[in-house]
């Protein structure tokens, strides 16, 4: 097979995971990650998570620290729907 029949094969299968991917996982990722955050606001009363905690959510262990971190890497990106959804746990930026 040569390169560009390989190049080809590997383009049409990436067409095909595009058309499957479902458009609702970011938004159920972002929600596992808020409740972690609610969680860690509530035992702790803050939300100034080490950058390497993990988040121990009905027996899943989530990347907290690195969660908050992106948010706030990421705050003029995020929708006004998720940066007050974030900011009602006394998120700083």
């Amino acid at each position: 097979m040569s390169s560009r029949q390989t190049i080809a094969r590997q383009f049409k299968r990436l067409a095909v995971r595009r058309q499957t991917a479902r458009p609702d996982v970011p938004e159920r990722v972002w929600e596992r990650n808020m409740a972690a955050a609610r969680q860690f606001h509530a035992r702790e009363g803050h939300l100034r998570v080490p950058r390497q905690h993990r988040e121990d959510v009905d027996g899943e262990l989530l990347g907290l620290g690195s969660f908050v971190a992106n948010a706030r890497r990421r705050a003029a990106k995020l929708s006004p729907k998720r940066r007050e959804a974030i900011n009602v746990l006394g998120m700083r930026w």
